[in-house]
């Protein structure tokens, strides 16, 4: 196991590339309270990028406008200069906006509650419905839909038409926030939901948003979910140290890991499956080869560290969120000391910091490029993700030298 280092001068460290930021509008009653962007996400196939402003608000831009607004020097002044309306009508049906000409329309969708959780899904038509005795479906999935789910305050999931914002279902059965969504990555559209309750629930979009399985073992809130890139393991973290581990084929709790001092709040594997990070408020995150039950790494905020006993008292140093470079080489953090850095799982020390006020959520986009993140005042901000070469060294001379000309 490799610890973090007793100092670091973050003085030294290189500053991350900053691109943009979307900013929400301020009315002069609106406080603090509620404005929180909880959740950032982006489509499975980089078309879009949603987050939940704050209030009841989830903002659904196309990515490629968003890049081409910060290129042209307009970030900073609206959500609304990123995509023009001209790609779009009004539907009579309550509003709806629906793209008129092949191009992806800006939503802005209310959900009537605060929203805490955000996922796009993407439908495979060979993945079949795990319900085995079904002769009609209210909604038929094809392998052109892109759905979002969002979770909410009163504890109902609704799950959205991406391309038209239409709502499309509103899972209860939950008696608290949703806290998290996820998902499974294979295309069969199983949602998974993790709760204030105590609980995560299995639910099958595909037999048109059936409850499958609840899966019980936190004794607190249950903060954050994810799966491995097969959809065959489930993370799940919350309110304790313990970290989670379930069987998605029989719905089991594989086993759990034991490293971390407070609780624990994000969670995400690598593209390949092989490593999880989870970052916790005791001011770590740690990254695991979860097959063996063993850290491999620790990621430190707070220098010297603090010892366990002391690791809740940290609170200006606690980790939000942490997020996997899909390049599988490089792991963000948000952290309370008003600081993102961005790791390569190389070293010990962050590679790139950058200045954030009042950062709580993280997520690399799809070619993991840049990344984006959430604030307590409802925005969004964009940094580019920084390109180490130190693995380059362990090439032949000749080959490393071509590798470092082609990255300058």
């Amino acid at each position: 196991m490799a610890s973090f280092p007793d100092s670091v001068n973050e003085n030294d460290l290189g500053k991350a590339k900053f691109i943009g930021e979307l900013q929400v509008p301020v009315a002069p009653f609106d406080q603090k309270s509620g404005r929180e962007a909880w959740t950032v996400a982006f489509a499975p196939n980089g078309s879009y990028i949603a987050w939940s402003q704050g209030r009841r608000i989830v903002k659904l831009i196309p990515w490629t406008k968003c890049l081409k607004s910060f290129s042209a020097g307009n970030c900073g002044v609206g959500t609304n200069a990123s995509s023009p309306r001209r790609f779009s009508r009004q539907n009579s049906d309550g509003g709806q906006v629906i793209p008129v000409s092949g191009e992806p329309c800006e939503h802005t969708i209310d959900c009537g509650d605060i929203v805490w959780g955000l996922a796009f899904g993407s439908s495979v038509p060979e993945k079949q419905s795990r319900c085995v005795n079904i002769e009609w479906h209210r909604f038929k999935f094809g392998q052109d839909q892109l759905l979002l789910a969002t979770g909410l305050n009163n504890g109902r999931i609704k799950i959205w038409d991406v391309y038209t914002g239409k709502l499309l279902l509103n899972l209860m059965d939950h008696t608290d926030v949703v806290r998290d969504l996820n998902f499974a990555p294979d295309g069969s559209l199983m949602l998974v939901s993790a709760s204030r309750d105590k609980t995560l629930r299995v639910w099958d979009l595909k037999d048109d948003g059936n409850m499958v399985k609840v899966l019980r073992g936190h004794q607190n809130w249950v903060y954050c979910s994810a799966f491995t890139p097969d959809s065959s393991i489930l993370c799940s973290v919350g309110a304790g140290k313990a970290v989670f581990l379930w069987n998605m084929d029989k719905y089991t709790l594989i086993g759990k890991l034991e490293g971390h001092h407070n609780d624990v709040v994000s969670c995400e594997f690598s593209p390949d499956g092989a490593l999880l990070a989870t970052a916790s408020h005791d001011t770590r995150v740690i990254v695991w080869d979860h097959h063996k039950a063993t850290i491999l790494l620790e990621l430190g905020h707070l220098f010297p560290p603090p010892s366990p006993i002391f690791a809740g008292g940290s609170n200006d140093r606690w980790v939000r969120s942490v997020s996997f470079c899909p390049d599988g080489r490089h792991i963000a953090s948000i952290t309370d000391d008003r600081l993102v850095r961005f790791w390569n799982i190389e070293e010990r020390a962050p590679e790139a910091i950058a200045p954030l006020s009042n950062g709580l959520s993280c997520a690399f986009s799809t070619d993991g490029s840049v990344l984006a993140a959430g604030t307590r005042d409802g925005s969004m901000r964009f940094w580019e993700c920084p390109r180490s070469v130190t693995s380059l060294q362990h090439m032949p001379q000749q080959q490393y030298a071509e590798k470092k000309k082609k990255n300058q």
